[in-house]
């Protein structure tokens, strides 16, 4: 099976800059450094900035309240924020006119609610790049009643979501807007519960993406658009697992509500199959909308039907 890894599991990338073991937090416009990265944040004073962030493990978190703030690892792959949320939400909590998320690990994110996340993001764009989001309640979460634009690539999301300790459940992404959101060259794998990607938006592009739920527990489906939605679905890799919460589908269309326009939704060249124990057969495609959607040639194993109609 071919999988798409993030640029941090290949170690493509040159560091940035050297930092200094006692102020890992350098603010690139400026130069100073800082050992909170919430005191970066606050010196940029509302300001548009790179915050640069030196190799290490950080059990600490920030919250972005103005401007556009680049978060870069010098070294992707080096920065892991564990186990630490700010306002029992997440370890960066972003509230600013724009975020983007570069060559960081988040991991062990877990609170109350069970929505803990590496990024939670409340108002802004937001772009995520090279980065994991490990063995947490979620990965990515937000929801913005805003046209926001929000784009994830070459991103990691493993041991992620749950629906037992909450009586919602989490997932591994879980955003809504009003206007586009973007996953591209990512994996997803280990899910622990809910979906992999939930999406309440009305334009959506997922492409050359991995799904593997072959480890996965207690898990739904793969993509799921509650509301329904329209854009592209392609040149994904699929293998549903055995220990399934809810096996019916793979790409679920409007199951709560038709609130956006799904006819033309574009589902093409994607590759889907069982993985061994799966004894079900669930649809390709399952559509709940009763719009005409744009379901082309798809590679689909024994066992996986094309599309249903709910």
């Amino acid at each position: 099976m071919r999988h798409y890894l993030p640029l941090i599991a290949l170690g493509l990338a040159a560091p940035v800059t050297a930092q200094s073991a006692s102020a890992p937090f350098t603010v690139q416009e400026t130069g100073q450094g800082f050992a909170q990265l919430d005191d970066a944040l606050m010196s940029i004073r509302g300001q548009d900035a790179t915050i640069l962030i030196a190799p290490g493990t950080y059990r600490q978190c920030a919250i972005q309240q103005a401007g556009h703030i680049t978060f870069k690892a010098v070294q992707p792959g080096s920065v892991i924020f564990d186990g630490v949320t700010c306002e029992g939400k997440a370890a960066l909590v972003l509230r600013g006119g724009g975020s983007t998320v570069d060559g960081i690990i988040f991991r062990n994110m877990r609170v109350g609610d069970g929505n803990g996340a590496g990024i939670r993001i409340e108002i802004g764009d937001l772009t995520v790049l090279n980065s994991m989001f490990l063995d947490s309640q979620e990965g990515i979460l937000g929801a913005q009643d805003s046209p926001r634009r929000i784009s994830i690539d070459r991103s990691t999301f493993s041991g992620l979501g749950q629906c037992d300790e909450t009586p919602d459940c989490a997932h591994s992404i879980y955003l809504a807007t009003r206007g586009q959101v973007t996953v591209t060259h990512s994996r997803f794998e280990r899910g622990r519960g809910g979906h992999y990607v939930k999406l309440r938006a009305p334009n959506v592009s997922i492409t050359d993406n991995s799904f593997d739920d072959s480890e996965g527990r207690k898990t739904n489906y793969m993509i799921d658009l509650p509301e329904g939605g329209t854009g592209l679905i392609a040149r994904n890799i699929f293998v549903q697992g055995a220990y399934k919460e809810n096996w019916t589908g793979f790409i679920v269309v409007a199951a709560e509500a038709r609130k956006y326009r799904s006819a033309g939704l574009r589902v093409e060249g994607n590759t889907a199959s069982l993985a061994p124990g799966q004894t079900k057969s669930p649809a390709f495609v399952a559509d709940v909308s009763h719009e005409t959607l744009a379901v082309g040639q798809n590679a689909l194993g024994a066992g996986v039907r094309a599309f249903e109609r709910r």
